[in-house]
């Protein structure tokens, strides 16, 4: 008989909780590979449906379902193409005035047979709206009676019971991603637009531009290159971004003065110099287009102290200047 001291310890691979979690992951995973390898025609008749709708994708379910169709709304909404769910208990009591023959409707159902469905289902019918059916069985009240259905594959719940909706979510949730994401490229959907609908939060600061922040018209330092350097003290002065641009006679931009070049050539002479005699010739510029996060790693490539301004240029044009503090203001990083 062994003692307590020779019994291996359990090890954490070994831990119930972890063999249990593994499992889950494992047949929902196959359960995506099928759902990969299924889809065919239906899912383009899907996709083109939604694509030509002058409305919105109405997205409904009842319990778990709902919560799916909740995100797969969003989801559809934050990449161009108008969604909104609309809870099938809730339509039943007025909200059914939401859905327009514009629109596309988008209903859940594993079963197939959600009775809280039914009215939505018979609106869409009554009123030829399209309705499309993310569905467990074909041959259910919302299999039958969908324009097109989007059929989940047999595969078993992750439930060790088989009763509480895990797989059959799952799917459903990565049939929604798929959805969006084939609209999204249709639509031709780019990173300008994907901001306009994302501006707040970490992800809205990554894709602000140079162009939203700069600064621009008269608020831009510059002077001519054979202007003195009295004059270029006073623009710097006035316009704060503790620098100047100098341009050429056909009003491009080819040098800067910096504080750090007044210090270098700090002397008695200094304010009856001329401006091309103290600037730095050939500053580093931006593009409008570019993102204000390659912006602000670009002033700080420069070494400890870094530069605190770019000039903003198309080609021989300057379109303005942006700072370090417009970009730290705005939430950059």
């Amino acid at each position: 008989m062994k003692t307590s001291e020779q019994v291996a310890p359990e090890t954490a691979d070994d831990s119930p909780d972890l063999i249990s979690a593994r499992s889950v992951l494992k047949i929902e995973a196959d359960a995506l590979l099928l759902l990969q390898q299924s889809l065919d025609q239906s899912f383009v008749q899907a996709v083109e449906i939604i694509s030509k709708a002058e409305g919105r994708v109405i997205v409904s379910g009842m319990g778990k379902n709902g919560h799916i169709g909740n995100k797969i709304a969003a989801t559809l909404a934050s990449t161009g193409t108008p969604a909104q769910f609309v809870h099938p208990a809730e339509a039943s009591h007025g909200d059914l005035g939401m859905i327009t023959t514009d629109d596309v409707v988008l209903c859940l159902s594993n079963s197939g047979g959600t009775q809280e469905l039914s009215d939505i289902i018979a609106y869409t019918r009554r009123f030829n709206i399209p309705l499309i059916a993310i569905v467990g069985k074909a041959d259910s009240t919302l299999g039958r009676r969908a324009d097109i259905v989007l059929l989940l594959p047999a595969a078993p719940e992750a439930c060790p019971m088989g009763l509480a909706p895990t797989t059959s979510t799952t799917l459903t949730l990565a049939l929604g991603d798929a959805l969006a994401v084939a609209l999204l490229e249709r639509m031709g959907f780019n990173a300008d637009q994907f901001q306009v609908f994302h501006p707040g939060g970490k992800l809205g600061k990554s894709l602000i531009k140079v162009s939203d922040l700069m600064h621009t018209g008269a608020a831009i330092p510059l002077l001519g290159q054979d202007h003195l350097m009295s004059d270029a003290l006073l623009e710097i002065s006035s316009k704060s971004f503790g620098c100047v641009g100098i341009q050429d006679e056909i009003r491009g931009l080819i040098g800067i003065i910096t504080d750090g070049d007044l210090r270098r050539h700090m002397g008695p002479d200094l304010l009856g110099k001329k401006a091309r005699d103290v600037m730095t010739p050939d500053p580093q510029t931006i593009s409008a287009r570019a993102l204000a996060g390659e912006a602000l790693a670009q002033m700080n490539s420069t070494g400890f102290n870094g530069i605190t301004c770019l000039f903003v240029t198309e080609g021989t044009d300057i379109l303005g200047i942006i700072s370090v503090h417009d970009c730290l203001r705005s939430g950059v990083v």
